[in-house]
């Protein structure tokens, strides 16, 4: 197969400014995909889609492709990664290069590793899936949660089964953590989205879950990367033999 990774990072993030290209652990945000795409081994090319001559010159460094930059109307706050992809993929077409899959890699989720992109291709090939997901375990259940009134009344808040039900009793709940998407190029293109037939879960870690969104994300992620990863972990040195 020939395989695509597509890194997202345009440049107008509002909530952290300039975030895909923080200084993480030493090495800029966007590095950390871009090592864990190259160390995984799985793509014919790996590309950064970006609106700025600054981070097209820092991907480049890192070993990425930046062929082209991403259309202006693709590049607010509204545009969606699908639309990304597709603009991306139309390109290549145009200039003479398909893919059979394409894969979504979030720069903010810098502690996602090569193994897991690896599991992911390993898990659509023994499945003959159309899409590969990844997922994390949630910390709590959403059977605790609900939305509250005006007053803040807790009359109702949980249902009266849930509250006689233990703790270990509960069922698991996991929640999609955008550090992996792996989708056959054709259905992408076709379907009406990517979670219908043939669609499976890539259950990850939660440490390699983190999807930095602002500061304390942004903390916890270093945190974790300096302090209980341990020195096997392929985040260890696929960044530092770029």
């Amino acid at each position: 197969m020939r395989n695509l990774a597509i890194i997202p990072a345009r440049s107008g993030s509002k909530r952290l400014k300039d975030k895909n290209i923080m200084m993480l652990n030493g090495n800029p945000l966007l590095a950390y995909t871009i090592g864990a795409a190259k160390a995984s081994g799985m793509f014919a090319e790996i590309m950064v889609s970006t609106d700025s001559n600054k981070y097209a010159e820092i991907a480049e460094q890192w070993g990425a492709s930046v062929p082209f930059f991403r259309n202006e109307n693709l590049s607010n706050d509204i545009a969606s990664s699908w639309d990304v992809l597709k603009d991306v993929l139309q390109m290549y077409k145009e200039i003479g290069k398909e893919f059979d899959t394409v894969t979504l890699l979030q720069p903010t989720s810098p502690l996602r590793t090569a193994d897991d992109i690896i599991s992911g291709y390993e898990l659509m090939i023994e499945k003959s899936a159309n899409s590969v997901v990844a997922v994390c375990e949630m910390d709590h259940t959403p059977l605790w949660s609900n939305t509250l009134p005006e007053d803040n009344s807790m009359v109702d808040f949980i249902n009266e089964d849930i509250i006689k039900t233990p703790r270990q009793g509960l069922p698991n709940y996991y929640r999609i953590n955008g550090a992996l998407y792996i989708i056959k190029t054709d259905y992408f293109l076709s379907a009406n989205n990517i979670y219908e037939e043939k669609s499976y879960a890539l259950i990850m870690r939660k440490e390699h879950s983190i999807d930095i969104d602002n500061i304390m994300d942004f903390v916890v992620a270093e945190a974790i990367m300096k302090h209980i990863l341990n020195e096997n972990e392929v985040i260890k040195y696929e960044i530092s033999n770029h």
